[in-house]
């Protein structure tokens, strides 16, 4: 005979994480509401770095006694909820977007990715002896998709919350740069014919900025055309996060000491192989329009409840420890994507895209 629970015993641990929970759905709410406001938007601001930022404030300033009822909600949210949310980004794409961009901006997206992200671990190991793990972080969130790809990376390198608060820091700092430089960057290159045209230079604007949010912000003060193709090429770079995640988790499993630790199995990121199903599936059955919709908020408040969460585990004092370093490796990727998204823009035949 099965020995079962009274019902107020088997409920426990699940309102133990409501504290946790609601707390981090809270912020995120907040977050997402800050999020419409001029400034944060003029700024490119997405609701997932209001997230961090408010997540961050409230942990450091809340007395530890109020905070301690809510970690294991924090946990979950900082871990599930995140997983869960990088899922269900794939309903955002498909791979027509492809089509609508052509080749050469895949090729540039990739040289992108795979060069800053190498770029990262060399200069921020070598050269400024940096952890790995930071490194990385830093790398995935200027190669990638900002906010989002430290989020989705920070499981593979097992990385702790101030770290991804750094890397995230960074991307705030220079995605913001981005906003203001590169409209006055399409106005000094008008006399440019492979720059000045809107198509083209929103095809550079979208394999090289950082956020999502910050690649809409320079599109449209730029010129609608720029606009459209700085967001699909955008979207096509978000859609490499996948098959980036799994190289990196075989690369980590290979390494003796991989991530500063002793031998471990290949580790494999399941929320990715999730991410790439769920695009494919929304590539070969698209989603009715309303249900998309509903997904797509669904989504954007599990990663803002997940850095929100995130936010709340940091504490400043990690962050001011970790010093200039991480802040110049990410000045120096900026560069660096300056540098090799127009040389890609040059050289790759966008002609006959």
């Amino acid at each position: 005979m099965l020995l079962q629970l009274p019902t107020p015993l088997r409920l426990r641990p699940a309102i133990h994480l409501l504290p946790g929970l609601l707390l981090a759905g809270l912020l995120a709410a907040a977050a997402t509401w800050s999020a419409q406001w001029s400034l944060p938007g003029t700024l490119g601001l997405s609701t997932l770095t209001l997230a961090i930022l408010l997540g961050m404030v409230v942990g450091n300033l809340a007395p530890a006694a109020v905070l301690a009822p809510s970690a294991a909600g924090i946990q979950l949210a900082k871990q599930q909820l995140l997983r869960l949310g990088i899922v269900l980004y794939g309903v955002r794409l498909s791979l027509t977007d492809v089509a609508q961009v052509g080749w050469a901006a895949v090729a540039l997206d990739a040289l992108v990715l795979t060069s800053t992200f190498l770029v990262a671990c060399l200069l921020g190991m070598k050269l400024l002896r940096l952890p790995m793990r930071d490194a990385m972080l830093i790398g995935a969130g200027s190669a990638i998709c900002g906010a989002a790809a430290v989020l989705a990376t920070a499981p593979v390198t097992r990385s702790r919350a101030d770290q991804v608060a750094v890397a995230v820091a960074t991307v705030v700092v220079f995605g913001t740069l981005a906003t203001f430089l590169y409209p006055w960057l399409y106005g000094a290159a008008l006399h440019l014919e492979w720059l000045a045209q809107p198509r083209l230079f929103g095809i550079f604007t979208g394999a090289t900025v950082h956020e999502v949010a910050q690649v809409v912000a320079v599109g449209q003060a730029v010129d609608p055309a720029a606009a459209d193709a700085a967001v699909v090429t955008k979207m096509v770079r978000v859609m490499l996060l996948a098959p980036f995640l799994l190289t990196l988790s075989w690369w980590l499993g290979r390494q003796h000491t991989a991530v500063e630790e002793g031998p471990r199995r290949l580790h494999i990121p399941w929320f990715a192989v999730g991410f790439i199903a769920v695009t494919g599936v929304n590539t070969l059955w698209p989603l009715a329009e309303p249900l998309r919709a509903a997904l797509v908020q669904l989504d954007d408040a599990l990663l803002a409840a997940a850095m929100a969460a995130l936010g709340l585990g940091t504490r400043i004092g990690a962050v001011r420890e970790a010093g200039l370093r991480p802040l110049l490796l990410a000045a120096l990727l900026f560069g660096w994507l300056l540098l090799v998204g127009l040389a890609g823009l040059y050289w790759l035949p966008f002609g006959s895209a």
